[in-house]
């Protein structure tokens, strides 16, 4: 018994020796002591939750996202609400469940994405929004161009052209889009002070070129008249180019569009469409993964980022 004893004494002896020899941390696997130096950014993981990839505006915007998210080590997830509101609530239900560090949100319509915003506030996960603002819920930051002052340099530009007399069409976005009520907002500031400029008719063809066609199509057989179109968006814009010169208007008629998406300046140069508002996407995408990172990293970001606007006439 007594010779079982020491040899046991022995036995744990080797064993501490061992153990404090080791240059592994308590509870590692790790051979080599593990990775204690691995990047912050490993673990970051954004959801994008976009109003329609459809647009080539909203493409340029995620894109600027996923390329800055790349360059940082982030995880990205996006998913794409087809312009649908009851969708991006239930793509941002999705995304919350994959454990998301930060929420990025482009609305589809900014009162309706309130709440599935709430439902990200309950769940702790801070949102930023991009191009387009919310109504309700608690967002941290909102990155976008100045809409209104957009839509006063679609005004002073028509203005100009015309010697601030004619009839005007406004093309109007997704009716609820804060980006709809902004930029008609500003245009409208410059046309109603001008006592010879008129806006005669004005509709909305939710930022899409085949509505825009179609709309277009309808006023051109109801207004006599027409000197002047105002499309919340390029894409509106492209489709009253086709009616327009359907009907051979367009040498007549001044267009302006928003967004500067590649088909909108490329139009503009050939000298069929007057003039866009370039409003650089690819630069809000990249500013909200920015700001992400700072929120994860517990910095602070002001409540509005602007991104600088720019008028596109050549």
């Amino acid at each position: 018994m007594k010779k079982w004893l020491t040899s046991f004494g022995l036995l744990a002896v080797l064993l501490l020796v061992m153990a404090g020899c080791s240059t592994n941390a308590p509870g590692s696997d790790d051979a080599d002591g593990g990775d204690d130096n691995a990047s912050d950014n490993d673990g970051v993981k954004i959801g994008l939750s976009i109003s329609t990839l459809n647009n080539p505006f909203f493409v340029t915007l995620r894109d600027g996202a996923e390329n800055s998210a790349e360059e940082k080590g982030y995880e990205i997830v996006t998913a794409d609400a087809q312009n649908d509101a009851s969708t991006q609530l239930s793509d941002i239900e999705d995304l919350l469940q994959q454990d998301i560090d930060v929420l990025l949100v482009n609305p589809v319509d900014s009162e309706a994405v309130s709440s599935a915003i709430e439902l990200a506030n309950d769940a702790g996960v801070p949102v930023i929004t991009v191009d387009r603002s919310a109504e309700g819920g608690e967002v941290v930051t909102h990155i976008a161009s100045d809409n209104v002052a957009g839509g006063e340099m679609a005004g002073k530009f028509i203005a100009e052209q015309l010697g601030e007399e004619g009839n005007i069409v406004e093309l109007e976005g997704i009716a609820g889009a804060s980006a709809t009520r902004e930029r008609g907002e500003g245009f409208n500031n410059i046309v109603n002070e001008i006592d010879g400029m008129e806006v005669v008719a004005n509709q909305s063809a939710d930022f899409d070129r085949t509505k825009g066609l179609s709309v277009m199509e309808n006023i051109i057989q109801s207004v006599d008249g027409i000197d002047a179109v105002f499309a919340h968006n390029d894409e509106m814009a492209l489709g009253a180019l086709e009616a327009l010169e359907a009907q051979n208007m367009l040498k007549d008629v001044i267009v302006v569009g928003f967004d500067a998406t590649d088909d909108a300046v490329t139009a503009v140069k050939e000298g069929r469409m007057n003039a866009t508002i370039a409003q650089q996407p690819e630069v809000i995408g990249q500013s909200a993964v920015e700001a992400a990172g700072k929120i994860v990293n517990g910095e602070s970001v002001e409540e509005f980022i602007p991104v600088e606007l720019q008028l596109v006439t050549e």
